[in-house]
Order: structure tokens, then C-alpha cells, then sequence
């Protein structure tokens, strides 16, 4: 049973470190900036690659600091990723990020994860996450590709058609809320 807990972050009000210059840190670097572009992150590695290093290229929000990971580097970070090839180095930090009560990633290792970063469809202002609770990242890639292919490119007209008429709308929070309902019910009809 899934018990994963859904929620979007504004990375912009945390201070993110991923630890890990390689493929793998490459791999969720790419991720958090694609969702994300303004997230603050620090990256800490002995040797970080070309790739990241040109993904990073102007953006002011991101630091790199190519060097071995030491525990001062989880000061004031709200959120690591430990993306080292290094099983003992990602489960030490792991360790130092629980002492310091810091949420954490070991990536490939769910058993060391506070969360998972999940597969995301993005649709202008429409944002779906898929978790398969850290057992199957390929599935909820195919998930991903399935549902971008099936919205329409449209789908943010709706949303901004929506949230004009939710503007319009009088009464308290539950009147508000019938309304909508009844306006987006046909939505799940099958035609």
C-alpha cells in the first residue's frame, strides 16, 4: 500500500543540496530544475561533469562547489539528495542529514528516503505527480508519457477559464466549492 503523502513545493523558499557531480546527480538535477528552474541548489562533488556544469551555466540560484562532501555543507539545506556512486558516502550522509533533522533522498535506496521524486506531468499550470512508493520509476515514466500524450495543449485555457469564474463566484468556501463541482463534473462522464 502506497501511504506517500503528495506534495508540490515552492523550491524556491528552500535551500536544496544534492551531493553527487555524475550521471546520477546529473539525472536529478535536470529533474528538480525542469519542474523547478528557480529551485536553490547547491551541488557538492569531487568532480562534478560538463553536463551540469553547463545546465547551471547564469542561473544565480545555483552553486557548485567541486569537493569532497563534508558535514558543514548541510547547513542551513532543507532538502538533500545524496546521488553519489559511493554507497557508504550517501548512507553517512543520510545519517548526518537525520541528526540534523533535514529531509533526505539516498538515491536508489527508498529504504534511506524521506521522499521519492516521482514522475511529473506538466501542463501549463496543471502539475500531476506519479508514485509507484519507490518500486517501479520505469512505470510511472510510462504513466508520465501516457498522460502527457492524452491532455490537450489546451488544458491551461481550462485552467485560467476556471479560475476567472472561481473569482466571480459569492458565498463561503462550501458554496464555492458546489459550484465548481457542478461546472467540472462532466468532466469524468465517458462519452
Amino acid at each position: 500500500m502506497n501511504t506517500l503523502y503528495p506534495i508540490f513545493l515552492k523550491t524556491e523558499n528552500f535551500n536544496i543540496l544534492i551531493v553527487g557531480g555524475g550521471f546520477v546527480g546529473t539525472e536529478k538535477l535536470s529533474f528538480i530544475l525542469k519542474n523547478s528552474p528557480n529551485a536553490n541548489i547547491t551541488v557538492v562533488a569531487k568532480l562534478i561533469s560538463d553536463e551540469i556544469k553547463s545546465m547551471v551555466k547564469g542561473q544565480s540560484s545555483i552553486v557548485l562547489l567541486e569537493k569532497s562532501f563534508e558535514a558543514s555543507d548541510l547547513e542551513n539545506k532543507q532538502l538533500v539528495i545524496a546521488a553519489t556512486a559511493d554507497k557508504t558516502l550517501n548512507e553517512s550522509i543520510y545519517h548526518a542529514a537525520k541528526v540534523k533533522s533535514i529531509l533526505i533522498n539516498v538515491a536508489d535506496t527508498p529504504e534511506l528516503c524521506d521522499f521519492y521524486l516521482g514522475s511529473i506531468v506538466t501542463k501549463g499550470d496543471l502539475k500531476i505527480a506519479i508514485s509507484t512508493n519507490g518500486k517501479s520509476p520505469t512505470l510511472s515514466k510510462r504513466i508520465r508519457e501516457f498522460f502527457e500524450e492524452m491532455l490537450p495543449e489546451n488544458i491551461n485555457d481550462l485552467i485560467l477559464n476556471l479560475n476567472e469564474y472561481r473569482k466571480t463566484l459569492k458565498g463561503n468556501f462550501e458554496e464555492k466549492v458546489s459550484a465548481l463541482n457542478e461546472i467540472t463534473k462532466s468532466f469524468n462522464k465517458k462519452s
